[in-house]
């Protein structure tokens, strides 16, 4: 039972990730995009300790964190 639980909060974070940077890009929030890389962290770490082309999964959240910076710098200089 313990495994079927981790695979859950595993592919759950993945899916709600996926939503939420949809939905940053598309209204253009900030707090999305934020809160998109910080739920893709746990998961990429699971695929840091993969074998070469695995590890580049890791860099996935940096991505969503970087957009985030950019757009929220963008809202600032715009107002």
């Amino acid at each position: 039972m313990g495994f079927f639980l981790v695979g859950l909060v595993f592919w759950t974070l993945i899916g709600a990730s996926l939503l939420l940077f949809i939905w940053g890009l598309w209204k253009k929030s900030w707090k999305a995009l934020l809160i998109s890389g910080i739920a893709l962290v746990p998961p990429s770490l699971y695929f840091l300790g993969g074998n070469s082309w695995f590890r580049l999964v890791a860099l996935l959240p940096l991505i969503s964190l970087l957009l985030a910076f950019y757009t929220r710098k963008n809202i600032k200089h715009s107002l």
